[in-house]
Protein backbone atom coordinates (compact mmCIF):
# COMPACT_ATOMS: atom_id res chain seq x y z
CA UNK A 1 0.00 0.00 0.00
CA UNK A 2 3.00 2.60 0.57
CA UNK A 3 3.77 3.12 -3.04
CA UNK A 4 0.12 3.39 -4.52
CA UNK A 5 -1.65 4.51 -1.34
CA UNK A 6 -2.82 7.36 -2.35
CA UNK A 7 -3.76 9.18 -6.33
CA UNK A 8 -2.90 12.58 -6.67
CA UNK A 9 -5.71 14.70 -8.17
CA UNK A 10 -4.47 17.22 -10.86
CA UNK A 11 -7.87 18.52 -11.25
CA UNK A 12 -9.35 18.83 -8.46
CA UNK A 13 -5.68 20.96 -6.88
CA UNK A 14 -5.96 22.86 -10.17
CA UNK A 15 -9.59 23.99 -9.76
CA UNK A 16 -9.04 24.47 -5.61
CA UNK A 17 -5.37 25.87 -6.13
CA UNK A 18 -4.11 23.86 -3.49
CA UNK A 19 -2.44 20.12 -3.42
CA UNK A 20 -5.25 17.73 -3.37
CA UNK A 21 -5.13 13.29 -3.42
CA UNK A 22 -7.16 10.51 -2.11
CA UNK A 23 -6.48 7.27 -0.14
CA UNK A 24 -7.26 4.80 -2.82
CA UNK A 25 -8.37 2.08 -0.47
CA UNK A 26 -12.15 2.29 1.13
CA UNK A 27 -10.49 1.24 4.49
CA UNK A 28 -7.21 1.92 6.99
CA UNK A 29 -5.71 -0.08 9.19
CA UNK A 30 -2.94 1.27 11.87
CA UNK A 31 0.03 0.61 9.45
CA UNK A 32 -0.98 1.54 6.20
CA UNK A 33 -2.14 4.65 7.65
CA UNK A 34 0.89 5.92 8.32
CA UNK A 35 2.20 5.05 4.70
CA UNK A 36 -0.78 7.35 3.77
CA UNK A 37 -0.05 9.80 6.01
CA UNK A 38 3.99 9.36 5.17
CA UNK A 39 3.07 9.96 1.06
CA UNK A 40 1.55 12.80 2.34
CA UNK A 41 4.37 14.72 3.30
CA UNK A 42 6.64 13.71 0.60
CA UNK A 43 4.28 14.86 -1.65
CA UNK A 44 3.96 18.20 -0.26
CA UNK A 45 -0.34 17.52 0.07
CA UNK A 46 -2.71 20.14 1.48
CA UNK A 47 -5.90 18.08 1.59
CA UNK A 48 -6.74 14.32 1.68
CA UNK A 49 -9.85 12.48 0.49
CA UNK A 50 -10.67 9.23 2.57
CA UNK A 51 -13.86 7.69 0.71
CA UNK A 52 -14.33 5.16 4.32
CA UNK A 53 -16.69 2.07 3.89
CA UNK A 54 -19.63 3.16 6.75
CA UNK A 55 -19.68 -0.38 8.26
CA UNK A 56 -15.61 -0.98 9.42
CA UNK A 57 -15.15 0.29 13.10
CA UNK A 58 -11.06 0.29 13.10
CA UNK A 59 -11.43 2.74 9.58
CA UNK A 60 -14.09 5.03 11.45
CA UNK A 61 -12.00 4.93 14.67
CA UNK A 62 -8.59 6.00 12.66
CA UNK A 63 -10.11 8.47 10.64
CA UNK A 64 -11.24 10.25 13.52
CA UNK A 65 -8.04 9.64 15.71
CA UNK A 66 -5.83 11.24 13.15
CA UNK A 67 -7.74 14.82 12.32
CA UNK A 68 -9.87 13.29 9.53
CA UNK A 69 -13.15 15.37 9.61
CA UNK A 70 -16.34 13.56 8.55
CA UNK A 71 -17.76 15.87 5.31
CA UNK A 72 -20.54 13.52 4.07
CA UNK A 73 -22.31 10.31 3.38
CA UNK A 74 -21.89 9.07 -0.23
CA UNK A 75 -25.22 7.20 -0.64
CA UNK A 76 -25.70 5.10 -3.67
CA UNK A 77 -29.20 3.80 -4.75
CA UNK A 78 -29.67 1.57 -7.87
CA UNK A 79 -32.91 0.64 -10.53
CA UNK A 80 -33.85 -2.42 -12.10
CA UNK A 81 -34.97 -1.02 -15.50
CA UNK A 82 -36.82 -4.03 -15.76
CA UNK A 83 -38.75 -3.73 -12.49
CA UNK A 84 -39.68 -0.22 -13.38
CA UNK A 85 -42.47 1.03 -14.66
CA UNK A 86 -42.62 2.10 -18.44
CA UNK A 87 -43.37 5.51 -18.47
CA UNK A 88 -46.12 7.60 -20.48
CA UNK A 89 -44.21 9.67 -23.05
CA UNK A 90 -42.22 12.39 -22.55
CA UNK A 91 -44.17 15.54 -21.92
CA UNK A 92 -42.99 18.68 -24.11
CA UNK A 93 -41.91 20.40 -21.26
CA UNK A 94 -38.75 17.76 -21.03
CA UNK A 95 -36.22 18.46 -23.59
CA UNK A 96 -32.65 18.04 -24.33
CA UNK A 97 -30.22 20.22 -24.03
CA UNK A 98 -30.17 23.08 -26.39
CA UNK A 99 -26.87 25.75 -26.94
CA UNK A 100 -28.89 28.33 -25.67
CA UNK A 101 -29.69 26.90 -22.56
CA UNK A 102 -26.34 26.91 -21.11
CA UNK A 103 -26.28 30.79 -19.23
CA UNK A 104 -29.24 29.92 -17.53
CA UNK A 105 -28.15 26.33 -16.61
CA UNK A 106 -24.84 28.06 -15.10
CA UNK A 107 -27.39 30.27 -12.95
CA UNK A 108 -28.94 27.07 -11.36
CA UNK A 109 -25.95 24.78 -10.71
CA UNK A 110 -24.61 27.84 -8.70
CA UNK A 111 -27.62 27.58 -6.67
CA UNK A 112 -27.82 24.28 -6.25
CA UNK A 113 -25.85 21.09 -5.28
CA UNK A 114 -25.51 23.13 -1.89
CA UNK A 115 -25.79 19.86 0.20
CA UNK A 116 -22.55 18.43 -1.22
CA UNK A 117 -19.04 17.37 0.98
CA UNK A 118 -17.28 21.25 -0.67
CA UNK A 119 -19.54 23.13 0.60
CA UNK A 120 -19.70 21.68 4.31
CA UNK A 121 -16.16 22.00 4.09
CA UNK A 122 -15.50 25.49 5.12
CA UNK A 123 -11.31 25.28 4.33
CA UNK A 124 -13.11 25.52 0.87
CA UNK A 125 -14.25 28.74 -0.89
CA UNK A 126 -17.52 28.59 -1.67
CA UNK A 127 -16.80 30.45 -4.82
CA UNK A 128 -14.53 27.76 -5.72
CA UNK A 129 -17.32 25.56 -5.04
CA UNK A 130 -19.89 27.47 -6.99
CA UNK A 131 -17.48 27.15 -9.87
CA UNK A 132 -16.86 23.42 -9.50
CA UNK A 133 -20.64 22.80 -10.36
CA UNK A 134 -21.18 25.35 -13.24
CA UNK A 135 -17.80 23.64 -14.54
CA UNK A 136 -19.70 20.20 -14.36
CA UNK A 137 -22.91 20.59 -16.31
CA UNK A 138 -20.71 23.13 -18.90
CA UNK A 139 -18.61 19.83 -19.57
CA UNK A 140 -21.87 17.80 -19.46
CA UNK A 141 -23.56 19.60 -22.19
CA UNK A 142 -20.14 19.77 -24.03
CA UNK A 143 -20.03 15.59 -24.43
CA UNK A 144 -19.06 14.05 -20.73
CA UNK A 145 -22.31 13.25 -20.79
CA UNK A 146 -23.96 11.28 -22.94
CA UNK A 147 -27.25 13.31 -22.83
CA UNK A 148 -28.56 16.55 -20.49
CA UNK A 149 -32.23 16.68 -20.61
CA UNK A 150 -34.13 20.40 -19.62
CA UNK A 151 -37.05 20.70 -17.73
CA UNK A 152 -38.99 23.75 -18.64
CA UNK A 153 -40.39 26.21 -16.23
CA UNK A 154 -42.50 28.63 -18.28
CA UNK A 155 -40.49 28.88 -21.12
CA UNK A 156 -37.04 28.86 -19.90
CA UNK A 157 -34.78 26.03 -18.35
CA UNK A 158 -35.99 25.38 -14.77
CA UNK A 159 -33.38 22.23 -14.07
CA UNK A 160 -31.39 19.54 -15.38
CA UNK A 161 -30.48 16.20 -15.02
CA UNK A 162 -27.06 14.83 -17.19
CA UNK A 163 -26.65 10.92 -17.72
CA UNK A 164 -23.61 8.69 -18.20
CA UNK A 165 -23.68 5.07 -20.65
CA UNK A 166 -21.79 2.61 -19.69
CA UNK A 167 -20.76 -0.78 -21.86
CA UNK A 168 -21.30 -3.16 -18.52
CA UNK A 169 -25.55 -1.83 -18.77
CA UNK A 170 -25.81 0.51 -16.35
CA UNK A 171 -26.70 3.95 -16.61
CA UNK A 172 -25.59 6.36 -14.35
CA UNK A 173 -27.35 9.99 -13.55
CA UNK A 174 -24.13 12.64 -12.71
CA UNK A 175 -26.37 15.53 -11.81
CA UNK A 176 -30.04 16.86 -11.19
CA UNK A 177 -30.96 19.98 -10.16
CA UNK A 178 -33.83 22.59 -10.06
CA UNK A 179 -34.23 26.02 -10.08
CA UNK A 180 -35.36 27.93 -6.51
CA UNK A 181 -38.57 29.46 -8.70
CA UNK A 182 -38.99 25.65 -10.07
CA UNK A 183 -38.99 23.56 -7.07
CA UNK A 184 -42.29 21.77 -5.40
CA UNK A 185 -43.39 21.69 -9.02
CA UNK A 186 -43.08 18.00 -10.19
CA UNK A 187 -40.55 18.82 -12.69
CA UNK A 188 -37.27 16.85 -11.04
CA UNK A 189 -39.69 13.61 -11.05
CA UNK A 190 -40.58 14.41 -14.63
CA UNK A 191 -36.57 15.27 -15.52
CA UNK A 192 -35.99 11.14 -13.95
CA UNK A 193 -38.68 9.90 -15.60
CA UNK A 194 -37.18 11.18 -18.96
CA UNK A 195 -33.57 9.72 -17.77
CA UNK A 196 -35.18 6.25 -16.86
CA UNK A 197 -36.97 5.84 -20.20
CA UNK A 198 -33.72 7.51 -22.14
CA UNK A 199 -31.65 4.65 -20.36
CA UNK A 200 -34.67 1.76 -21.45
CA UNK A 201 -33.80 2.94 -25.26
CA UNK A 202 -30.16 3.09 -25.41
CA UNK A 203 -30.16 -1.02 -23.62
CA UNK A 204 -29.26 -0.53 -19.90
CA UNK A 205 -30.96 -2.78 -17.45
CA UNK A 206 -30.14 -0.89 -14.90
CA UNK A 207 -29.35 2.62 -13.53
CA UNK A 208 -27.18 4.24 -10.36
CA UNK A 209 -27.56 7.44 -8.70
CA UNK A 210 -25.26 9.03 -5.77
CA UNK A 211 -26.32 11.17 -3.60
CA UNK A 212 -25.68 12.95 0.29
CA UNK A 213 -26.79 11.37 3.25
CA UNK A 214 -28.13 14.82 4.33
CA UNK A 215 -29.94 15.35 0.89
CA UNK A 216 -33.62 14.00 2.32
CA UNK A 217 -35.51 15.80 -0.61
CA UNK A 218 -33.47 13.61 -3.17
CA UNK A 219 -33.74 10.78 -1.32
CA UNK A 220 -37.07 10.60 -1.53
CA UNK A 221 -37.47 11.30 -5.05
CA UNK A 222 -35.42 8.54 -6.16
CA UNK A 223 -37.13 6.05 -3.47
CA UNK A 224 -40.53 6.92 -4.66
CA UNK A 225 -39.15 6.44 -8.50
CA UNK A 226 -38.08 2.61 -7.62
CA UNK A 227 -34.46 3.06 -6.53
CA UNK A 228 -33.19 1.13 -3.68
CA UNK A 229 -29.98 1.78 -1.44
CA UNK A 230 -27.12 -0.22 -2.43
CA UNK A 231 -24.19 1.24 -0.49
CA UNK A 232 -23.42 3.96 2.37
CA UNK A 233 -20.20 5.49 2.87
CA UNK A 234 -18.41 8.32 4.65
CA UNK A 235 -16.78 11.16 2.99
CA UNK A 236 -13.74 12.22 5.36
CA UNK A 237 -11.07 15.12 4.43
CA UNK A 238 -7.59 15.25 6.29
CA UNK A 239 -6.17 18.87 6.34
CA UNK A 240 -2.45 19.40 6.32
CA UNK A 241 -0.23 22.64 7.16
CA UNK A 242 1.70 24.09 4.24
CA UNK A 243 4.33 21.92 2.50
CA UNK A 244 3.00 18.22 4.05
CA UNK A 245 3.05 19.42 7.87
CA UNK A 246 0.50 18.01 10.35
CA UNK A 247 -1.90 19.87 12.09
CA UNK A 248 -1.44 18.65 15.86
CA UNK A 249 0.14 16.05 17.47
CA UNK A 250 1.88 12.81 16.15
CA UNK A 251 -0.48 10.88 14.73
CA UNK A 252 -2.50 7.93 17.00
CA UNK A 253 -3.15 4.20 15.73
CA UNK A 254 1.12 3.90 15.12
CA UNK A 255 2.30 0.04 14.50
Amino acid sequence: MHVDCCEYLPWDSAHFGIRIARVREHRLEPGPLQHVLQWCREHRIECLYLLAEADDDMTVELAEANHFHLVDARLTLTLCLDKAPDGNGRPAFIRPIRPADLEALRAIARDSHRQSRFFYDHQFAASRTEDLYVRWIEASASGYADAVWIGEQEGKPGGYVSCHLSPDGTGRIGLLAVSPAARGNGLAREMLAASLEYFRKNGMNRVSVVTQGRNVAAQRLYQRCGFLTESLQLWYHRWFLPNGLDPGPAEKGAP
